[in-house]
């Protein structure tokens, strides 16, 4: 017999009067709150608040709503915070994150979870975490502790550590496709937004990007132009302020769409579905002129024809000549030219960025300068480099436990190869999430993004590509194991 919840219980079979006494109370109550919320903020913030209220019952209905809401902040609302102050001014992906976070925690304090999933490559994870940890402290020494520098350095440390329950909240594969659905759907729309607002006249779109002034974003100077000059291209931003940054994040997304169109078993139901998704990414990626993100994802599309599709390699070069020669992508190569021959401002000015950087990490090499500030008025914490950046803030020790960790990733992952294909649509995700993993590593020989405090979306997405692959791994490796433990049984 199934037992009825008391709330149920007095609603059925309580006094009526009672009953009907305490609803006619809780209406009132609700009314006079939203009379007094029209008559002081206006029916545009009421609005505006109900949908907050519903969003923010809806995360906290189960773990897998905060984690695609966590994402869709990421790829849609990177920049946005609460519009007013608690002490500090939360971000919306703040307070996804802490979702996550919370309701992860509630399940291990309620016995809903009881035994934890992990990997061998926890242990590197831990590790660069820890020594992240111990050069902040360090850098102490010589820079003031701030409110806003211990809430990004949190942030930072959250990021990472999303890696790790994303492996043990994830132990299905279709939490793992539904998860990898919600990245590819969001990042698509932002591709969208980002094209149309590219299309729009600058006044128009300028418009529309100030709206979101109210909750965080600039509120001047949104339009973005190559090396800042309006008589050049304009630049796609969509919703994430930089045009590098956000090339970064469509280069992750597209990479991990990209082997949906070849396989059987697409994520998105039919493989001409991906069509759309990817040719919008891919568009306003090339929109963007983020000639480091462009490089990135030849190098994720050069990767998975490597790895699976030999043939595709063909159609690279093919598409790589018409670029070439076409007439209306002459501009496109000129720009690229002009980068690599060092010609153009924003060049030589990572070329002075990388020359600094240099400097400091001579001098001071091994634990680098932490991340609060620097020692020396001569030089400061900037370059257009994720290793150099990562070296002048955590060292060379530091920047060498990021590369065992990611090679030991990537050698972990290709355990799994010959045992995904016991899980339908797997491998096509695997091999998106090594593609992705591919692209930001590469992007990050250009720019800072992926390990930058000041862009937690982008450090954040890196991670949860980590721990999807992780997931994904593991799960195959459960896999074989079973596999060998039913074959050692009969």
């Amino acid at each position: 017999m199934i037992k009825e919840h008391p709330l149920q219980a007095f609603l059925a079979g309580g006094d009526h009067r009672k009953v009907a006494l305490m609803l006619g109370t809780a209406l009132a109550i609700i009314g006079g709150v939203l009379g007094l919320a029209l008559a002081v903020i206006g029916p545009i913030y009421t609005g505006i608040l109900l949908i907050a209220l519903a969003a923010a019952i809806w995360v906290m209905a189960g773990l897998e709503n905060a984690l695609w809401s966590m994402i869709a902040v990421v790829l849609l609302l990177p920049f946005a915070t609460l519009p007013f102050k608690v002490v500090i001014t939360p971000s919306f992906l703040d307070l996804a994150m802490g979702a996550v976070y919370f309701l992860y925690l509630m399940q291990w304090m309620t016995g809903e979870r009881r035994r934890l999933a992990t990997t061998p490559i926890h242990a590197f994870i831990i590790l660069f975490m820890l020594l992240a940890v111990f050069s902040f402290i360090a850098g102490l020494r010589h820079a003031g502790l701030t409110p806003n520098g211990i809430r990004k350095f949190a942030e930072m440390l959250l990021s990472m550590g999303t890696s790790l329950i994303l492996v043990d909240i994830l132990r299905t594969p279709e939490q793992i496709r539904r998860f990898v659905l919600v990245i590819i759907l969001a990042g698509a729309a932002t591709a969208t937004l980002g094209i149309v607002l590219w299309l729009l006249p600058d006044l128009s779109a300028e418009r529309i990007l100030m709206a979101l002034s109210r909750i965080g974003y600039p509120n001047s100077g949104v339009i973005q132009y190559i090396e800042q000059n309006p008589e050049l291209s304009e630049r796609a931003i969509s919703t994430s302020v930089n045009p590098n940054s956000f090339g970064g994040t469509l280069v992750v997304v597209a990479a991990l769409a990209a082997p949906q169109i070849v396989t059987h078993y697409p994520i998105t139901g039919k493989r001409w579905h991906t069509i759309p998704i990817l040719l919008a990414l891919v568009v306003c990626l090339l929109l963007t002129f983020s000639r480091g993100a462009m490089v990135a994802f030849g190098a994720a599309l050069v990767f998975i024809s490597v790895l699976r599709y030999r043939r595709a390699l063909l159609v690279l070069m093919v598409i790589a000549l018409l670029l070439l020669v076409l007439p209306w992508t002459q501009a496109y190569v000129q720009r690229f030219i002009e980068g690599i021959q060092g010609q153009d401002l924003a060049m030589k000015m990572r070329f002075g960025e990388i020359k600094d950087a240099l400097i400091l990490i001579g001098r001071y090499p091994l634990l680098g300068v932490g991340f609060s500030g620097v020692p020396d008025i001569d030089i400061y914490l900037s370059v257009s480099s994720m290793y150099l950046l990562m070296t002048a803030n955590m060292g060379l020790l530091g920047l060498a436990v990021f590369v065992i960790l990611i090679i030991s990733l990537f050698v972990y992952a290709w355990q799994a190869r010959p045992h995904l294909e016991a899980f339908l649509g797997l491998p096509a995700i695997w091999l998106g999430l090594m593609a992705g993993l591919v692209g930001a590593l590469v992007t990050g020989l250009g720019d800072h993004y992926f390990f930058n405090p000041e862009f937690h979306h982008v450090a954040t997405l890196l991670w949860v590509i980590i721990g999807l692959l992780l997931a994904t791994t593991r799960l195959a490796l459960d896999e074989k194991e079973r596999q060998r433990r039913a074959a050692a049984h009969v």
